[in-house]
């Protein structure tokens, strides 16, 4: 009967693993069905180009048709551009280049703007989005609200983007008619046969107004503002903005004539904006 202590000490420390065990599988049972949140995904891009080397020399040669005529020294300055000062190029990055002649100045810059969302439940296209309708909101074009709901989802919710602006003839973009009389609203195309009372050649002046644009990005508007101060000639930018997921794309493009009484060509300026709008949207598809 010696052995008996030995046994009763066995069986309760089996009996003690068999509590703990159960104990454990209770503490488990307790986590299922409880709420989870998913990590909205990161946004496409990473990395931002190199902006001095995004525009290739040959459209500089065409926006900046003044470098033609300087030394060819000078022409290598005015083509290399001067890089934006920043502090985060993962996050923004631009260059600027300029190119005087006898009869006008142009300028050309353009930005780079990789958004980050430090929500867990909020995607970096969404917060791109919204930074992208202020934006839009602030060149004096309606954006669309934000689609309830989907902010806090956690599911990499669909990006807020302006899908139902007025254009400037204040048709809707969507559908091309003014939501009342159901005719319909002018083109983001010019038509080559008017001519805009502005003085712009194959174009109307309703065509030329700021308004939203298609089919470049995920969401793009153009912005055409013409100053003038004073006794100086008159001033023309031209701005195009696009978002591509979670990167925003700006292209201002300026030009100033050295006579008082010219006044820039507002379509020319708008085609080259849009166009290398258009080249800086693929080389980021790439």
């Amino acid at each position: 009967m010696a052995y008996v202590p030995g046994v009763a000490l066995l069986a309760a420390l089996v009996v003690g693993c068999s509590a703990s065990s159960g104990g454990d599988a209770d503490d488990a049972d307790s986590k299922v069905g409880s709420p989870t949140i998913t990590a909205a995904p990161p946004g496409k891009y990473r990395t931002l180009p190199e902006p001095c080397r995004a525009v290739p020399r040959s459209t500089l040669k065409d926006l900046l048709p003044g470098a033609a005529e300087l030394p060819e020294d000078q022409q290598e300055k005015v083509y290399e551009g001067a890089a934006a000062v920043t502090y985060d190029t993962d996050r923004k990055v631009g260059c600027r280049w300029k190119a005087d002649s006898p009869d006008m100045s142009r300028n050309l810059v353009i930005d780079f703007e990789r958004v980050v969302s430090y929500d867990p439940a909020v995607s970096d296209d969404y917060r791109a989005g919204e930074v992208y309708t202020k934006k839009q909101s602030a060149a004096g074009l309606s954006a669309a609200s934000i689609p309830s709901g989907e902010k806090t989802t956690g599911q990499g919710s669909t990006p807020a983007t302006p899908s139902a602006g007025k254009n400037a003839g204040g048709t809707d973009s969507a559908d091309g008619t003014d939501g009342t009389s159901g005719t319909a609203g002018p083109t983001d195309a010019a038509d080559p046969t008017d001519t805009a009372s502005t003085g712009t050649p194959g174009a109307t002046a309703v065509d030329l107004e700021p308004r939203i644009l298609d089919n470049l990005g995920d969401a793009a508007f153009l912005d055409d503002v013409l100053t003038r101060a004073g006794s100086t000639a008159q001033h023309r930018t031209v701005s195009v903005v696009f978002r591509t997921s979670n990167v925003i794309v700006t292209v201002q493009y300026a030009e100033q004539p050295t006579l008082v009484t010219k006044v820039p060509d507002s379509k020319e300026l708008q085609e080259k904006a849009r166009a290398l709008a258009r080249q800086l949207a693929e080389t980021l598809s790439e």
